[in-house]
């Protein structure tokens, strides 16, 4: 009898874990039909051409586009020359900008390419004088430059630095060099920053454990600058001392979600400031979805023209008065 007790034990914790994994698999499916639906509706949206009464740009509209040398930088800029703007493509590395912009140019498009390392002070210098001379400023930037180097399960910090200093200091970098030259218009100057889902502060699996840094950083009313860069200055230093694994970070793709979850607070802390400022500039996060590029080694389950779609639709959007949000295919989501 105890035997036979145990055997049926057994069979109903297997038989409760078969449930629970086909219910985690129901889910899953779920979500992958929502998403297939709501990339098939946005197709659709896509073939819509924009109205005389929408369309606030013209082709002297500039556009300052980071990393726009290949995978959703280079599809951000192609799909807004196609609608007319003046693209600015810029990259680290001259001989793939200009090779990118050749690509874009001889389809028709009006797109120029200047170099640009965001973590250099004098080639964001050189870019901010080349604009205001040629342009008088700049109407919208699309900070798209980023880096990666994990794929797979691999969750490494070896370019923890490079990565924090690429994603967060790059974006911090062009959006303090870029605002002074933002012109003045009733449709309002434009700033899109490409970010990612991992660096949610209340996503589900992937999160700040820390609750009260998490309150802090979700807080407009605390949050600053400081804390901000405290936080990622804290997360290198746990890095270098090997302290990292046991603090709390995130822990899929950590130093890439870390970078991430900075540009997020920083999006909204400089829509705070910027509109407090009185300025009609407005800031945007949007997270492009796991796309086919190189970042992800092609591994991504949407193209780079669906992951560039939701950064074109906030520089185009024709009544801007959106700042401080976070977007994912056209729809706002959650911090």
């Amino acid at each position: 009898m105890l035997a036979y007790g145990r055997v049926s034990r057994g069979w109903i914790s297997l038989v409760g874990r078969l449930l629970e994994r086909r219910e985690e698999m129901s889910s899953k499916e779920r979500a992958k039909e929502r998403r297939e639906k709501r990339l098939q509706e946005i197709s659709l949206l896509r073939t819509i051409p924009y109205s005389d009464q929408q369309r606030w740009w013209s082709s002297e509209t500039i556009i300052v586009v980071t990393g726009g040398n290949r995978g959703i930088g280079f599809e951000i800029s192609r799909q807004l020359a196609v609608s007319g703007l003046t693209v600015i493509l810029t990259a680290r590395d001259s001989n793939a900008g200009l090779e990118a912009t050749r690509v874009l140019q001889e389809g028709g498009l009006n797109v120029l390419f200047h170099q640009l390392d965001v973590l250099d002070p004098l080639s964001v210098k050189h870019l901010s004088e080349w604009l205001l001379q040629n342009y008088g400023g700049l109407d919208i930037l699309v900070n798209n430059a980023g880096v990666n180097f994990n794929l797979g399960c691999d969750n490494s910090v070896e370019y923890a630095q490079k990565v924090v200093e690429t994603n967060y200091l790059g974006t911090k970098n062009m959006i303090q060099a870029m605002i002074p030259l933002m012109k003045p218009s009733t449709s309002g100057a434009r700033i899109i920053n490409v970010s990612s889902r991992l660096g949610r502060l209340n996503g589900r699996r992937n999160r700040l454990e820390d609750v009260n840094l998490r309150q802090q950083l979700g807080d407009l009313d605390s949050l600053s600058i400081d804390l901000i860069d405290k936080t990622v200055s804290t997360f290198l230093q746990q890095v270098e001392d090997g302290t990292w694994t046991s603090a709390g970070w995130p822990r899929t793709f950590t130093d890439y979600s870390v970078s991430k979850l900075a540009v997020n607070a920083y999006t909204r802390l400089m829509a705070k400031l910027l509109s407090d400022q009185g300025h009609r500039i407005y800031i945007n996060c949007y997270c492009p979805g796991w796309v086919k590029t190189a970042m992800t080694g092609y591994a991504g389950n949407i193209s780079a023209e669906e992951g560039a779609d939701t950064g074109v639709w906030l520089a185009l959007f024709p009544d801007q008065s959106i700042t401080g949000k976070f977007f994912a295919e056209r729809r706002e989501i959650n911090f």
